[in-house]
């Protein structure tokens, strides 16, 4: 991947809602050249989706999200690639990671109570034929996603030196 490239995906990773004009002003490079990249990256599949990121404990209606630890058994011939899809295809997965460890899969479910996500896990993830057994973890608060510090407290909290 080009140097140009990777300095695109990190300004846009940063903050998706640059435009092309301001991207080639701070990389110094003509903005057809930029939009150009950003439409290749897009066709490739580099980039998948621009996205905000959300504080929703400030929203009125909040979600429960859990992470689930998932042990299976591999399919022959597929690995875990057919049940990782078969899991990640339920709307009430957002994300679902292959791990290294004590467990094969990390799930990542919401739903609107903590009734919801453990249905969810007894009548639909529990049964599959490969999984062998999951232990869930429902999230009580998020302090920090994406790179993002939800927190508003957070300042300067350098100590003050007095002469």
């Amino acid at each position: 991947m080009s140097d140009l490239k990777m300095k695109i995906l990190e300004l846009l990773k940063e903050d998706a809602r640059r435009d092309a004009e301001l991207l080639a002003t701070m990389l110094d490079v003509q903005v057809d050249v930029v939009k150009q990249e950003i439409k290749e990256m897009e066709d490739d599949h580099l980039i998948v989706k621009y996205a905000a990121v959300v504080n929703w404990s400030k929203v009125h209606d909040e979600t429960v999200t859990a992470l689930i630890e998932v042990q299976i058994t591999p399919e022959r011939g597929r690995g875990f690639e057919g049940i990782a899809e078969r899991i990640y295809l339920y709307p009430e997965v957002k994300s679902v990671y292959l791990m290294s460890g004590a467990y094969d899969l990390l799930v990542e479910v919401e739903g609107k109570t903590l009734k919801e996500v453990a249905s969810f896990v007894s009548n639909k993830l529990s049964p599959i034929d490969s999984v062998l057994s999951t232990k869930t973890f429902f999230i009580l608060k998020k302090y920090k996603q994406d790179g993002i510090i939800f927190d508003e407290t957070v300042g300067d909290q350098r100590l003050m030196i007095s002469p």
